[in-house]
């Protein structure tokens, strides 16, 4: 394979992986812990957080934090999940990347 067509290979693979990072940035992703649901686009943006209060009461509050914490973690790691699917594939053998 000549150079002009590994560089032209290289570019394609460039591109495709710019297009599936951009897919999971703009993919909204829903963690859940027990009465607590957070939403986050791929990008790691927290974009909303859902309580059920109907099931808390006011004196649980240090409970509620660990649960959204629990559940903005699940949101994340959900988000690391689909990013290494989908782009670690152009990148094995790459150290460090995604």
């Amino acid at each position: 394979m000549n150079m002009q067509a590994m560089l032209k290979q290289a570019q394609n693979l460039q591109k495709k992986m710019l297009e599936e990072q951009k897919e999971i940035e703009n993919k909204e992703f829903v963690g859940k812990s027990s009465i607590v649901t957070v939403v986050a686009k791929g990008n790691k943006e927290i974009i909303n957080v859902k309580i059920d209060s109907e099931e808390i009461s006011s004196d649980e509050v240090e409970m509620l934090e660990d649960m959204i914490m629990v559940a903005v973690n699940d949101c994340l790691k959900q988000i690391d999940k689909e990013t290494q699917e989908k782009l670690g594939k152009y990148t094995k053998g790459m150290p460090g990347l995604f």
